[in-house]
């Protein structure tokens, strides 16, 4: 198992989930909803500093059958966009199919009803993308999901 940080991304169209994982990469917690729109991504930056993550991990949104659709390509794109903002910290996509259901489930049985479950459920969906990954990545002994790549800028020397 690598060592370090690493911060499970929930992005949805209204509010972004994060969690972070211990430093051995055992336990994901919640950390904070940040609320989408301006300074979303100015967000998610700072947390990559102030946690010193070494990886975010996000979750890509795909139909039971696997295959991705609208949803999945604003999250490819809003990954690209963080992924070029924090190089070289690697932004991973990894399948996220039923968090959010899993997420609620957990919460309901918690005790946590209507706008109090409603405020918590984009960092518990987080937390359990992050969880999922890091007990893959165990499991595997290698990184889930597909790194995200950002095409060169002007000017580098990339052919």
């Amino acid at each position: 198992m690598r060592h370090g940080v690493r911060l499970g991304i929930d992005p949805g169209d209204a509010r972004i989930g994060v969690a972070r994982s211990d430093p051995s990469g055992f336990l994901a917690t919640p950390v904070e909803t940040v609320q989408r729109g301006a300074g979303d991504l100015a967000r998610l930056v700072e947390l990559v500093a102030e946690e010193a993550a070494v990886e975010i991990v996000m979750g890509l949104p795909r139909s039971l059958s696997g295959a991705e659709g609208p949803a999945a390509a604003k999250v490819r794109l809003f990954a690209a966009e963080l992924a070029s903002l924090v190089a070289p910290v690697p932004v991973r996509l990894c399948d996220e199919r039923l968090t959010t259901v899993t997420a609620e489930s957990m919460l309901r049985e918690r005790g946590k009803k209507g706008a109090k479950r409603r405020a918590v459920v984009d960092q518990a969906a987080a937390v359990v993308i992050l969880q999922h990954a890091l007990d893959a990545e165990r499991a595997r002994g290698s990184a889930p999901g597909e790194v995200v790549t950002t095409p060169p800028t002007e000017g580098s020397n990339q052919q």
